[in-house]
């Protein structure tokens, strides 16, 4: 019995080293918490063993974190207040910045979703990327934003990347701006389809008008033709007269609206 005894004590300790093992998954660092809560500076890389039987280990996603940032009202360059603006912003943290950021910046920065995770600078990020969109709208207005989508996103990128280094925070790297809707006041889009409509009815008469124009030249051209072929049969009358007063004309084809010729005389 004292010899099973024996033998249970390595299972035991395996058991127990096991359980009290915590593996840093890949895009994460880790930092350990001791007994005392006291933070150790060095961080834990992913793929390493870091036992938790003493003191616990705070882990930390550093690998394209999302930022999801709805639902701002900013003011456009004709002073309209947009409806809607969202966008997400993509940031990646450098592996040794993160015992610094954890330590000496405000906890308010940061994130911790249901499963533990702290997401560091999250929440300065959030706050970061709203500031660079206000600042940006006011450069557009509100019907042309969408059609300078592109160089938005570039913009609010740049914006905040200037923040973070004003800040001296160079273990953050944001390395994409994804704008989704931009949706104008209610008053500016009426306003944009008035003037559409405006536009087309002004289209709309001026075809009319020049559909107008052309029968009027159309109609002016037949009366013209008309007086012409009126001319044209008075001379073709008088000629003929002509003919048959010097006797040179001996059978002639009477029109069926013939009014009779005047002053003929046979010589």
């Amino acid at each position: 019995m004292k010899k099973t005894k024996l033998l249970l004590v390595p299972v035991l300790l395996a058991v127990v080293a096991l359980s009290g093992c915590k593996v840093i998954d890949t895009g994460e660092v880790g930092l350990r918490v001791n007994f005392d809560k006291t933070v150790e500076a060095e961080e834990r890389v992913a793929g390493s063993f870091n036992q938790t039987v003493v003191g616990s280990i705070l882990t930390f996603p550093i690998k394209d974190v999302s930022v999801d940032v709805r639902d701002l009202m900013p003011l456009a360059a004709d002073n309209s207040t947009m409806k809607d603006f969202d966008l997400a912003v993509i940031y990646n943290i450098t592996p040794s910045a993160v015992s610094d950021l954890w330590v000496n910046k405000s906890r308010s920065f940061h994130t911790q979703d249901n499963s533990g995770d702290i997401y560091l600078m999250h929440a300065y990020i959030y706050q970061t990327a709203r500031n660079a969109v206000y600042k940006v709208a006011r450069k557009y207005e509100a019907l042309n934003m969408n059609d300078n989508r592109s160089q938005i996103e570039e913009e609010i990128q740049a914006t905040m990347i200037a923040t973070l280094n004003d800040e001296k925070l160079n273990g953050i790297t944001i390395s994409q701006v994804r704008v989704g809707g931009m949706v104008p006041s209610d008053a500016v889009k009426a306003s944009a389809d008035n003037l559409v409509r405006a536009k087309n009815e002004e289209k709309t008469k001026e075809v009319e008008v020049q559909i107008a124009k052309k029968e009027a030249e159309r109609i002016a051209a037949l009366n013209a033709n008309a007086g012409a072929i009126s001319y044209m049969q008075a001379q073709a009358q008088m000629k003929i007269a002509e003919g048959i007063a010097a006797g040179k004309v001996q059978t002639v084809v009477i029109p069926y609206d013939f009014k009779g010729m005047v002053n003929v005389s046979s010589k």
